[in-house]
C-alpha cells in the first residue's frame, strides 16, 4: 500500500470519526433533555453527560494534534473503552441503538491503525 493511499484513508477514518464525536457533543449540549432521559433509561447518572463530553472534545484535540505521541495514544484508548462500554450498555437496553457504537469503534480502530502504520512507516510523505 503506498503512501498516499494510507494518508487517504488515515484522513478519512479521522474525519468520520470526529464527525461522529461532534454530532455526539452536539447533542449532548443542545438536547440535553432527549440525551437525560437515554441515560436515565440505561441506568446511568445525568452528571456524566457534560463530562463525557468534555474529554470527547479533549480526545479529539489530542487525536488531531501531534504534541505528544503518549497523549494520542491514551486519546485513543479512552475512545477505545467509552465505545465499547457505550455498546455494551446500548445492547442491555436491547433498543437496537448499537450501531452507532460500532461505527465509531470500526472508524476509531482504522484511524490508529493506519497512524500507527504512518509512525512505522516513518511518516505519510506529502500528496
Amino acid at each position: 500500500m503506498n503512501d498516499k493511499l494510507m494518508k487517504v484513508i488515515y484522513l478519512a477514518a479521522t474525519g468520520i470519526l470526529t464527525v461522529i464525536i461532534l454530532m455526539y457533543s452536539g447533542n449532548s449540549i443542545f438536547n440535553h433533555e432527549m440525551f437525560s432521559r437515554r441515560f436515565t433509561s440505561m441506568g446511568y447518572p445525568t452528571y456524566l453527560i457534560y463530562p463525557l463530553t468534555i474529554a470527547k472534545l479533549s480526545g479529539l484535540i489530542a487525536i488531531w494534534s501531534d504534541w505528544s505521541k503518549t497523549i494520542k495514544e491514551w486519546a485513543y484508548a479512552g475512545f477505545f473503552f467509552v465505545f465499547i462500554l457505550a455498546m455494551s450498555a446500548e445492547i442491555q437496553a436491547q433498543d437496537g441503538e448499537y450501531i452507532s457504537s460500532s461505527v465509531a469503534v470500526t472508524f476509531l480502530l482504522t484511524s490508529y491503525i493506519f497512524w500507527k502504520k504512518r509512525l512505522f512507516v516513518g511518516g505519510f510523505k506529502a500528496m
